[in-house]
């Protein structure tokens, strides 16, 4: 297909880009002298020049605009996306059309009492976030049961000594380093928050135990507000093997940032859930089952698997 030739009033170089600034230059000067000459005039019907500066404004600004235009559609047009990342993500939303994986049943958004006041609610979502860290699904569930049947409330927390916490959610990971940082977490938020949750990133980032994936899930599941992208070991994992990301990232941030940076706002609350359940029963850690995946003809990975 050939492309259209450009506008000789909006190239930016050769002929048209010498007229451009010659009818820029002009414009300037005549609506600098017709603003010259209105300032002057003491008639209160408007002098010729004044009408003929108006017309020189218009026409200064409509070249000035369709400059403006142009460089913001260019810019646009020039930023980075992957190559068929949208064939890619439809088929990954097919692989995960039954919404059958382990998150499914089991991730945040199913571990809090949906029939708790919503502060309590908040609570819960925090804590079984800070559960999951480096932690299957299956257990970090299984604790926030225990939890629960054991009264899972900021007040009741806060009454629990450290031995009886640590065998409610034993065994998560780190479940030594989680006792602690519940406890702290939650004496913070009786102290400084009413017993609920924060409702920005910085707050949330600034408790004990929380980092940036929590923080914007939470955001997300608890308050209902897309701040970003949580990015966990799967969505790091395969943004890189598809090529999601410009360059390789070493970290889930810089991940984030990288995804962010390109993908359609509307696709963040989305793509955590989409890639974590893709993540534990098609694109694994060690073994992926590329021979059952959509995307094997696809994805620049699947020749290495």
């Amino acid at each position: 297909m050939c492309a259209a030739a450009p506008s000789p009033l909006l190239s930016a170089g050769g002929g048209g880009g010498r007229m451009v600034t010659r009818q820029l230059s002009r414009a300037r000067g005549e609506a600098a002298a017709a603003i010259g000459n209105r300032a002057h005039s003491t008639a209160a019907i408007p002098s010729k020049s004044s009408r003929k500066g108006k017309k020189v404004s218009v026409l200064y600004d409509s070249l000035e605009g369709g400059i403006a235009e142009k460089e913001e559609t260019d810019s646009k047009r020039l930023k980075w996306e992957p190559g068929n990342w949208k064939q890619q993500l439809d088929n990954i939303r097919e692989m995960r059309r039954n919404k059958d994986a382990p998150v499914d049943q089991m991730g945040a958004e199913k571990c809090f009492d949906t029939s708790a006041p919503p502060e309590v609610m908040r609570y819960q979502v925090l804590l079984s976030l800070m559960l999951s860290s480096q932690t299957k699904d299956q257990v970090t569930s299984a604790a926030m049961s225990r939890l629960r049947e054991h009264g899972l409330t900021v007040d009741n927390i806060l009454q629990t000594d450290d031995v009886t916490l640590g065998q409610l959610i034993y065994p998560v990971g780190f479940w030594k380093n989680k006792v602690k940082y519940i406890k702290q977490t939650t004496a913070i938020l009786k102290q400084q928050y009413g017993s609920d949750v924060p409702s920005t990133v910085a707050e949330l980032m600034n408790l004990p135990g929380v980092g940036p994936k929590m923080a914007h899930l939470l955001m997300d599941i608890a308050w209902n507000n897309v701040t970003g992208i949580g990015v966990d070991t799967h969505v790091h994992r395969i943004s890189n093997r598809l090529k999601w990301v410009k360059k390789e990232t070493k970290t889930p941030e810089e991940t984030r940032a990288a995804l962010e940076d390109w993908l359609p706002r509307d696709l963040w609350s989305e793509i955590n859930w989409l890639l974590v359940g893709f993540g534990q029963q098609i694109c694994l850690p060690v073994n992926p089952r590329c021979k059952e995946c959509l995307n094997r003809d696809v994805c620049p990975a699947a020749k290495r698997c």
